[in-house]
């Protein structure tokens, strides 16, 4: 059975988080991802840890299923072949900083006059425009200056980041959003076009409801901890052996969640009857909830709450992820086996599509340089012994 993007070859000039990511999810959609990394040093990432056997897991688990050649894009027999190679290519995807690909003289103007359908996406901190455009970033800045950490935390506790790289996956969900949707334009005009994103831009574009909170409430929103800012209870309680979480999302779940805990006295409660007074006296309900929730453990508590029908869940740590039935019948963690560093398990793919089959291993990581004779084979004339002397040159 093909995959979505079977055919489609991808020229991956990404490195760290961002880029990568994104190329991840085109090859486990069934592209091929051609990751082009400078000779010796290549990707930073491979640099970073936790580390197994020497090999940097992290780099691993967002580069399997890719395959590497090296090139020297700053000397000038590395950019004759890369502009041989491109046309070969469908999708070019980079995340440097906004004018380094234009000083290397592979902008893509000048490429696109080499190839009118590629479809070449560019992720950075703040796009290809405007006064921010060429300074550096990473993925703190981008949750500084989008909002996210304003509203993220405890009331009175300092600026918090989000537990995980944010800005950056952000980034490449919807830079492989774009790619996806510039590739079918290009089946109705033939054409390639550039994609633009920010992860500046996409974190403004998450942040729901704060922005017209601020509009209705004339003060920027400020952070209230584990809970929803409009919906209540939606929010972490603390039973006698931990926190879970619960979500009463609207008013006749508010009733059935009463009866379930055996406090039916509070629906008729003037300060609960409704989301929006129970929001408004959110602090008061907690009062009286926490000390019911102190009572049970949290098992106790979730079969009850279940039991209900009412949106509950438990507040996994990662181990935990590993064990957990709904992740392991979903194909959530699968294997990668690496020569040096082992048997690894990293997050599957969750595009669960009926005509993309489920598999529980990925190929590994491939070393810097894997595939050049493989990749550049596919010129005229490159031969092994021409690939070899590139090697010897330090072109490759």
């Amino acid at each position: 059975m093909n995959l979505p993007l079977e055919n489609i070859k991808v020229l991956d000039l990404t490195r760290v988080l961002a880029g990568p990511f994104c190329t991840m999810i085109l090859s486990d959609l069934g592209a091929e991802v051609v990751k082009l990394e400078m000779p010796v040093t290549g990707d930073d990432a491979r640099s970073f840890g936790p580390f197994k056997n020497g090999k940097s897991l992290y780099f691993i688990s967002i580069n399997r299923n890719k395959k590497s050649i090296s090139l020297n894009l700053k000397s000038e027999k590395g950019k004759q072949i890369f502009k041989q190679l491109l046309p070969q290519f469908d999708v070019l995807v980079e995340n440097f900083r906004p004018g380094t690909m234009e000083r290397l003289g592979l902008g893509y103007e000048t490429l696109k006059e080499l190839h009118p359908g590629l479809i070449y996406a560019a992720s950075s901190g703040f796009g290809h425009s405007g006064p921010y455009s060429e300074r550096p970033s990473y993925d703190i800045l981008a949750q500084a200056m989008g909002g996210i950490m304003s509203i993220t935390g405890w009331p009175d506790s300092p600026p918090t980041r989000v537990g995980m790289s944010l800005g950056d996956i952000t980034a490449s969900l919807y830079t492989a959003i774009g790619i996806n949707a510039a590739l079918f334009q290009r089946t109705q005009n033939g054409l390639g076009q550039k994609i633009d994103i920010s992860m500046l831009d996409c974190q403004v574009s998450i942040l729901e409801n704060a922005l017209t909170r601020f509009q209705v409430e004339g003060k920027s929103p400020q952070p209230i901890g584990n809970r929803h800012p409009t919906i209540t209870p939606f929010q972490a309680f603390k039973a006698s052996d931990g926190y879970f979480v619960i979500a009463v999302g609207n008013d006749n779940l508010w009733k059935t969640f009463c009866k379930a805990i055996h406090r039916e006295d509070l629906i008729g409660d003037p300060r609960f009857r409704t989301n929006g007074f129970r929001t408004q006296n959110v602090d008061a309900l907690t009062a009286i909830l926490e000390p019911v929730f102190a009572e049970k453990t949290s098992g106790a508590w979730l079969k009850i709450i279940e039991d209900a029908k009412i949106p509950c869940a438990p507040i996994n740590t990662v181990d935990k992820l590993f064990d957990d039935l709904q992740i392991q019948a979903r194909n959530m963690i699968v294997d990668v086996y690496d020569k040096e560093a082992g048997d690894i398990k990293i997050a599957g793919n969750p595009l669960k599509m009926c005509n993309v089959p489920e598999t529980s291993k990925r190929d590994p990581a491939p070393d810097i340089g894997t595939h050049n004779l493989e990749i550049l084979s596919r010129l005229p004339g490159m031969d092994a012994e021409a690939i070899q002397k590139l090697a010897d040159e330090g072109v490759i």
